[in-house]
């Protein structure tokens, strides 16, 4: 086989080229045990003089040596024609594309990384000598057969137009014996040609007539040219008698040609021609393949470059997605559904706590999140993976200077894939500018309304401060007379001081309720009853009648319950609704303050019998500074901090008014639950 005649029944010999003595030995002892014939040589120039003593029938050629690599020792095997059928198995340490391509294009019939079983070595070993058996006693002393085995194995590892162009000039200038050979082929890279010249030297395109070429093959021809005529001859030399030009055609083009020249007719027969046009299908097959395999390479780097562009296009837009949700004046971060941080925002690490980011990623809440309740967080995290609802939730915060803080803490599901909530964003916004300023507007409302109960008050303290004053005269007459003598005029006296302390002490209830209205209180919430705030507000509001006639009527269901509130600021929303209902009834009328539990809500009504409401103003009355009232006679403040008092408490308000027969304000609040 391979350098020798065909030796079937003699041991095959396997030439083993490493600079590792451990790896020499590994592969003799496997190669060895299974009847081969093992020499070895460590670098390029032993093995080339190990190959030309020895009848080698396979190589084992390690792709890393000292000086000539392994892949150049390839070449310079397979350039000798005693190595060009012989089995080159290439072992690597890597196993790049990159690699590959290059051992194979260097002649490599396979290729092994390391380390490689012995059994899988031994198993290529013997898959390789029997081919190349096979082939030798198919090939025998047939010319053509030869030609285009060894032509085909060259071919095999050309993957570049100009290596099949080169390969295919050189093997038909040996196998035909021509004076000169010429390839030549046309494009999407571009042209390629290759000539062998009368000393066998590989040459480019000078020796070539292009023009006559190029207009030949535009005419796509599909059979062979046989030239005699040296004006038509495509090659520029004049000693040769004779062209023979094969097209090189895959399918239905024609990419290219293959030209033999011969000095003498005589020297080109039937058998040249054959040659000549089996090696000009293997190019026209070979091209293609290269044709595809650069194609594939440019797709392979475009689509590379696309990849890398998406890549980098997503990580520009994660980068500006994070810098939005950093740069929002809102603490956001986001738990999955083990509780644990995913996304913490710039602002949040530079909250209150101030925990960064790094820090809290991949841990629960519960390990940073410290100060707030265990509890309180896992069930409100709990709630909304269930249900799905959002969750608001108001919260007060003490810094370590004092100054207290508001947060709206705001829960949202948040859906990734699916239907299942798989995440929920927390997001928690200052509110402290806005709670102040509502309290401000609060406050400035009361201290109007206190301004508008004061004139009634002291229309109502003139009355017992005029019976007291008629007392105390009466007093002073009867002391002027000495009429206090006798026993009714005794009876008198404690007549007249039971008058005046009444009297007195109706003005100290009139004062205290004004004065325990207007007192400013702190925000809390507790358990109030809603008949008492009603009854106060009425005693207040009934000397705001501008001597009008208007009927109070206080109506509370039996067994009323309670409701968690700021006393001061329901109270402070029953009194602007009924004051407003005084002034909605210049001629007089009827006030009616009324409450009642219902399905869970205790419903306060306060109703009048006024002017009533136009229905175009109805969708306005609770916004600020909307009033129907005269220039100086309303803030518009009234119903909208009523409004801003009942949904700040949980519960609901409501208006209906017909023109002419009066308004009915409702407001719904959550009744506590008695336990």
């Amino acid at each position: 086989m391979a350098n020798g005649t065909g030796r079937r029944n003699e041991r095959a010999t396997v030439l083993v080229v490493d600079e590792s003595a451990g790896l020499r030995h590994r592969l003799q002892c496997a190669l060895e045990s299974s009847g081969y014939r093992v020499v070895t040589a460590t670098d390029a120039p032993s093995a080339l003089q190990v190959f030309h003593q020895e009848v080698c029938d396979l190589i084992i050629l390690a792709a890393e040596l000292r000086g000539v690599d392994g892949l150049a020792l390839c070449r310079l095997l397979r350039a000798q024609s005693m190595a060009r059928r012989t089995p080159i198995i290439i072992l690597a340490e890597g196993d790049s594309e990159e690699q590959k391509v290059a051992a194979f294009a260097a002649g490599a019939s396979d290729y092994l990384v390391e380390p490689v079983a012995a059994r899988e070595l031994v198993s290529r070993a013997a898959a390789h000598l029997e081919a190349a058996r096979r082939e030798q006693a198919l090939v025998g002393t047939n010319r053509e057969l030869s030609f285009l085995a060894d032509l085909g194995r060259g071919l095999l590892c050309a993957l570049e137009p100009e290596q099949v162009i080169r390969r295919v000039a050189g093997a038909t200038y040996e196998g035909t014996s021509a004076n000169l050979c010429a390839a030549f082929a046309a494009g999407p890279e571009g042209e390629t040609a290759c000539v062998f010249d009368r000393e066998g030297a590989a040459g480019g395109e000078a020796l070539l007539r292009l023009d006559r070429l190029r207009r030949w093959l535009a005419r796509q021809p599909t059979a062979p040219l046989r030239l005699a005529d040296k004006r038509r001859f495509l090659l520029r030399d004049d000693a040769h008698a004779v062209e023979y030009v094969t097209p090189l055609r895959f399918g239905s083009r024609t990419s290219g040609a293959l030209i033999v020249a011969f000095d003498r007719a005589t020297d080109f027969n039937e058998s040249e021609a054959r040659l000549a046009e089996a090696a000009a299908q293997f190019a026209a097959l070979a091209l293609h393949i290269a044709t595809l395999y650069a194609a594939a390479r440019r797709s392979s780097a475009d689509l590379a470059k696309e990849v890398a562009a998406r890549t980098a296009e997503i990580e520009a837009q994660r980068r500006f997605t994070e810098a939005i949700i950093d740069n929002l004046p809102v603490s956001l971060y986001v738990v999955d559904r083990d509780l644990r941080i995913v996304a913490w925002n710039r602002t949040r690490e530079l909250g209150g706590q101030g925990v960064p980011r790094q820090e809290a990623l991949g841990k629960t809440i519960f390990e940073v999140l410290t100060k707030q309740p265990r509890e309180v967080l896992a069930r409100e995290f709990k709630r909304v993976f269930e249900t799905g609802e959002i969750i608001r939730v108001e919260q007060e915060t003490v810094s370590p200077d004092g100054a207290k803080r508001h947060w709206l803490v705001s829960k949202i599901p948040m859906r990734v894939e699916g239907e299942e909530i798989s995440h929920v964003i927390a997001i928690g916004e200052d509110v402290t500018a806005r709670i102040e300023a509502s309290r401000a507007v609060a406050r400035a409302e009361k201290l109007a309304a206190v301004g508008r109960l004061a004139a009634g008050v002291v229309h109502e303290i003139n009355n017992p401060l005029a019976t007291i004053s008629a007392c105390a005269e009466a007093l002073e007459a009867r002391v002027a007379e000495g009429t206090f003598g006798d026993t009714k005029g005794v009876e008198d006296l404690r007549e007249y001081l039971g008058l005046i302390r009444s009297e007195a002490f109706r003005c100290k209830a009139i004062t205290n309720g004004l004065l325990d209205f207007s007192r400013a209180r702190p925000g809390e919430r507790t358990p109030v009853s809603v008949a008492s705030i009603i009854a106060s507000a009425a005693r207040l509001v009934a000397h705001q009648q501008h001597n009008a006639r208007i009927d109070i009527r206080v109506e509370t269901q039996e067994g009323l319950p309670q409701v968690s509130a700021d006393q001061g600021q329901l109270q402070q929303a029953i009194i602007a609704l009924a004051t407003n209902a005084v002034d909605a009834m210049p001629e007089g009328g009827t006030l009616r303050l009324s409450a009642r539990h219902e399905q869970g809500q205790v419903i306060i009504e306060v109703s009048d019998t006024g002017i009533g409401i136009p229905p175009e103003a109805l969708p306005k009355i609770f916004d600020p500074f909307f009033t129907t009232k005269e220039v100086g006679r309303g803030t518009g403040l009234g119903l909208a901090v009523c409004y801003g008092i009942v949904t700040d408490h949980g519960g609901r308000i409501n208006v209906a008014s017909s023109v002419g027969k009066g308004t009915t304000f409702t407001i719904s609040l959550p009744a506590l639950v008695e336990t």
